[in-house]
């Protein structure tokens, strides 16, 4: 028996749509990798592409769990001295709640040039709305 490994151009791509409403953040960040890297396809291939595109919609309706909303702090710096710059969960989730769900998906992803383009299937947007209706995206369930 042969194993039959995929290659770029026999991969069928496909578009979801994922609700974030009341879904717990590390959760749905967890699931949403596992289609970027398209883990859930029988043709996955470590060193090749073959994810699918996710659309994330109610960004700004996720949940954590604990006190992260508080204590969780995302860091950066300037390149500056002593410019360090910290913000916490909640004020991100209220200023830039994109950066929130795709930082942490970015925590799941390979880190290179791989990683790299599979983070770029993922749209993200604040509202229940998202532009790409033209691609006929499916519901993807998520179970909390």
């Amino acid at each position: 028996m042969k194993t039959k490994f995929a290659r770029k151009e026999d991969i069928q791509r496909k578009w979801y749509v994922v609700d974030a409403k009341d879904q717990v953040l590390g959760r749905l960040s967890s699931r949403i990798a596992s289609y970027l890297r398209g883990k859930h396809k029988a043709v996955f291939t470590p060193n090749v592409d073959t994810g699918d595109f996710v659309i994330v919609i109610n960004a700004e309706k996720v949940k954590v769990t604990g006190k992260k909303l508080t204590d969780k702090m995302y860091y950066s710096h300037t390149g500056y001295i002593g410019s360090i710059k910290e913000k916490s969960l909640e004020h991100r989730l209220v200023s830039e709640p994109e950066n929130v769900i795709k930082d942490a998906v970015w925590g799941m992803l390979p880190k290179n040039r791989l990683g790299r383009q599979m983070i770029t299937k993922l749209k993200v947007c604040r509202g229940a709305e998202h532009g790409h209706n033209a691609q006929k995206p499916e519901q993807l369930e998520i179970t909390k």
